[in-house]
């Protein structure tokens, strides 16, 4: 019998994007500390619903599910919305 996990195929989905989008070239200057990532992280899934999955299986299904161009898209958007949310406040100084 395969090994139970809990996943948030969401989080998969938002991890990967934000690191795209985060050191693509148009967030150069962006602060790309680690504390600055998982804050935007926290504020995108905060904003979406939740995609738990206990199997392979289904997070495989949900993530086939989930990635399209259109549930892309929304991601996409509340990435950027957060990026600038965070570059506004980043709740560090620069010297951190």
């Amino acid at each position: 019998m395969p090994q139970p996990i809990l996943v948030n195929v969401t989080e998969e989905i938002v991890r990967g994007l934000v690191k795209f989008l985060l050191f693509g070239p148009e967030y150069q200057t962006f602060c790309h500390c680690e504390k600055c990532e998982m804050n935007i992280l926290a504020d995108v899934l905060n904003k979406l619903p939740s995609n738990y999955v206990s199997n392979e299986k289904t997070r495989s299904e949900v993530y086939k599910k989930l990635n399209t161009p259109i549930y892309i898209n929304i991601v996409n958007k509340e990435i950027i919305r957060s990026i600038y949310n965070v570059g506004k406040n980043p709740g560090h100084t620069s010297l951190e």
